[in-house]
């Protein structure tokens, strides 16, 4: 695998994720030090816990003080263009789906690297896209929508899978853009178009 090419998906996950943690800060009309924090375990939470997982400590973010910059820089950005509260949904839900969509095929790419059985590669990348935005709403007081019927992980596990078929085949950023695409897809069309899994309760 590209280290290079792994490091820039983590990257844009990363700046995805702190995006969507500002916005989601600023819709609960949090203070500045209430937004960074928010940004930060939003971006670094589900890597922090892969990382665990994998036994590959440091996690990156103790390793490399690059990704706090990169969060800080990403919170000092968004803040001043994105005071149109209309619109902060929908613009938390785009970087959430990217967000997501890149920290999937991070995931699934390092436990290629670690020698994992392919299932649990794509268990790992959904751990990776999904945590963060539980840690994210639970400390905003919101019910992760991954515990939701609203397709989330699903996405990341379509994504995850395709992913590890497809790069048998095609050149790896065909392989990366095409799953990622497909995770944002799903999530885009779950919301737009009401696709749920199944309600295991009685009515």
């Amino acid at each position: 695998m590209d280290i290079d090419v792994l490091l820039i998906l983590d990257i844009l996950g990363t700046v995805a994720f702190a995006i969507s943690g500002v916005l989601a800060a600023m819709d609960k009309k949090l203070d500045l030090f209430g937004v960074i924090i928010i940004a930060f375990v939003t971006a670094i939470g589900g890597g922090t816990l892969r990382d665990f997982l994998i036994g590959d400590l440091p996690v990156a973010w103790i390793r490399d003080i690059s990704y706090t910059a990169i969060i800080i820089l990403t919170v000092v950005i968004t803040i001043p263009f994105n005071r149109d509260i209309v619109n902060l949904r929908k613009t938390l839900f785009l970087f959430d789906s990217l967000g997501i969509g890149f920290f999937t095929i991070v995931g699934v790419q390092k436990g290629i690297m670690t020698g994992l059985h392919p299932g649990i590669c794509v268990v790992l990348g959904t751990v990776s896209a999904c945590f963060g935005g539980v840690i994210r709403d639970i400390l905003l007081n919101n019910i992760p929508i991954i515990f939701r019927k609203e397709i989330y992980a699903s996405a990341c596990i379509a994504g995850g899978s395709l992913y590890l078929v497809s790069s048998s085949f095609l050149s790896l950023p065909v392989s990366e853009v095409l799953s990622i695409s497909v995770v944002v897809l799903i999530r885009i069309g779950a919301v737009r178009y009401k696709w749920q899994l199944p309600n295991i309760y009685r009515k």
